[in-house]
């Protein structure tokens, strides 16, 4: 039998960069693994041009990228407008595209919109999912309006900002609260603020990468807990995983960047969570509620918050999690008795089956003929 090809796609133009090399080749072994396909790495620069498949390769086994990138740059012609993707075409015809792209370009929908332009299978979200859930403000409306638990916010750009006091923020929110760039990946341009200086330093700090701001109600004395979500139309969930830090619960910790994929030594995991279960319950049923009402496929994480009365908050979904060996979505689904090698053939075959139900969808339009106005007074 002919073995799929699957073009697998990591790196791109985020803060998560490197990020996004250690979880595809988490991808890369499993899909290997599995013996059913070929697969082709196609890494994005930094620069955000596709380099071909023997650099990205390279890139991929961690060899200094840089080098790798300025020699693919000087040997192509930068002046064709597809020159940033024309590298796709060295890799022969594939089956499927397995994005592994963390925050810009993965998680917006940017490349969505272009697998769907050269009408292929892929794994994961639509456009539409991807992007609607890469807003977090926007998410929090969709969330709300549809009566999935969140925690109180508000939305600022520039001009709002000058006009919201730390006065008015506590009053609004309480005393501790986090500032969020809107479109970003879910470990960028965050802090948590608990007076005027430090929330003046959140606002320019999160405005530097995007002109619309989330500022978030903390959730005081909380646990943090992540659960797993694949599927299209039925979606599973994985156990729960629950994190902690010293000093989390008194608000001067939290779990950052640093804690997520550098060292997370001082992190106290539990998998699965030693929760009540009417709360495991809750917070499951939350998870797919979230997933189906921002029009989610294939995979997401989804980030809770939960407070001192064991009440939860949905924080925000993750529409590409983190596969590196520190991710919990990764050892979530291992608690789950699904292995990376089954979790990637599952997903694999959730794109093939989510491009031939659209594929059923009529996009025939009605020819206008000759136009017949009528007349204006």
């Amino acid at each position: 039998m002919t073995k799929k090809h699957v073009a697998l796609l990591f790196g791109g133009n985020s803060s998560e960069h490197d990020v996004s090399k250690r979880s595809a080749q988490n991808f890369y072994d499993a899909i290997k693994a599995t013996g059913k396909y070929e697969i082709t790495v196609f890494a994005i620069a930094q620069n955000g041009y596709f380099l071909d498949p023997e650099s990205s390769n390279r890139v991929l086994a961690l060899e200094d990228e840089q080098p790798i990138v300025d020699a693919y740059m000087a040997k192509i012609d930068t002046t064709d407008p597809l020159a940033r993707i024309s590298a796709l075409s060295e890799g022969g015809d594939f089956d499927i595209f397995f994005p592994v792209v963390h925050g810009n370009l993965g998680e917006d929908g940017t490349l969505q919109g272009l697998f769907k332009l050269l009408n292929k299978p892929y794994v994961g979200a639509p456009l539409r999912g991807h992007a609607v859930s890469f807003d977090k403000a926007m998410t929090k409306e969709l969330l709300t309006v549809n009566g999935i638990r969140n925690t109180k916010y508000v939305v600022l750009d520039p001009k709002t900002a000058k006009e919201w006091t730390w006065e008015k923020v506590v009053a609004a929110l309480g005393d501790i609260v986090f500032v969020k760039a809107a479109n970003q990946g879910s470990s960028v341009g965050i802090s948590r603020a608990k007076n005027a200086v430090e929330f003046e330093a959140a606002l320019s700090d999160s405005f530097q990468y995007d002109y619309k701001v989330l500022v978030e109600q903390a959730v005081k004395g909380s646990r943090e807990l992540e659960v797993g979500v694949i599927g299209n139309e039925e979606p599973i969930v994985s156990e729960i995983g629950a994190h902690t830090l010293p000093n989390q619960g008194s608000g001067d910790a939290w779990y950052d960047y640093n804690n997520k994929f550098v060292d997370n030594s001082d992190v106290l995991f539990e998998i699965p969570a030693k929760l009540p279960e009417s709360v495991t319950n809750e917070v499951k049923d939350m998870a797919i509620q979230a997933y189906k009402v921002l029009n989610l496929r294939g995979e997401a994480r989804m980030d809770f918050l939960l407070d001192e009365n064991n009440v939860p908050y949905l924080g925000e979904p993750n529409t590409l999690p983190g596969f590196t060996n520190m991710s919990l979505f990764k050892r979530l689904w291992d608690y789950s008795d699904i292995d990376n090698v089954k979790l990637v053939d599952m997903l694999i075959t959730y794109g093939f089956a989510e491009f031939e139900k659209n594929a059923q969808l009529s996009y025939q339009f009605v020819t206008l003929g000759e136009e017949k106005i009528g007349k204006f007074n």
